[in-house]
């Protein structure tokens, strides 16, 4: 299937959730992250702030922003910058996303874990984004971190074709499939 049609399809199915339903499913999916050893052995996360139509994040990091350094991704023209996450120092930047301020950006070489966001997952890790290819540029750059794609159950799709610059997640975990390791971890 096509990334475009894959999107119209995520899209659409997204829009019959009601608002308890994607509260449970972000619960569910976010329990499963903060039971697994990639994220119990993480001092440095990197996260993303949730728009409305994706897994709510906001929940999670609030539960462990003091017990985890959490980072979050600020768009600076066609590349994302990582900066630490200070709920005081947010504005509501590109594409209506909270990004953090502050001129004190992190190498993503000094991150141990990525929260990938994405509009679909395939069972090998590969994904479907929004289309610009933030994460793609930025996780191609990476050397030895884990990424973990989190979404809904319908989210993880039979197979997506990829792409040479496609930058695949290790786990994917959903609220309808629990945790999917989808290639050999990096050491």
């Amino acid at each position: 299937m096509k990334k475009d049609e894959i999107r119209r399809k995520i899209r659409a199915r997204k829009a019959l959730m009601s608002a308890e339903e994607c509260v449970e499913a972000a619960e569910r999916v976010f329990e499963a992250v903060q039971n697994m050893a990639a994220f119990t052995m993480a001092e440095r996360i990197l996260m993303y702030h949730s728009l409305p139509d994706e897994l709510s994040t906001r929940e999670f990091i609030d539960r462990w922003h003091e017990r985890k350094k959490f980072f979050l991704p600020r768009v600076n023209g066609l590349n994302l910058e990582i900066l630490p996450y200070d709920r005081s120092r947010l504005h509501l930047g590109a594409f209506q996303i909270e990004e953090p301020d502050g001129t004190e950006t992190v190498d993503i070489n000094d991150i141990d874990l990525v929260i990938v966001p994405a509009v679909a997952y395939d069972r090998r890790g590969n994904r479907v984004g929004r289309g610009k290819g933030y994460y793609d540029r930025l996780l191609s750059t990476a050397r030895a971190l884990t990424t973990i794609g989190v979404g809904y159950g319908f989210q993880l799709v039979e197979d997506i074709d990829s792409e040479p610059f496609d930058v695949a997640v290790d786990f994917v975990v959903t609220d309808g499939n629990g945790v999917i390791r989808c290639r050999r971890v990096k050491a």
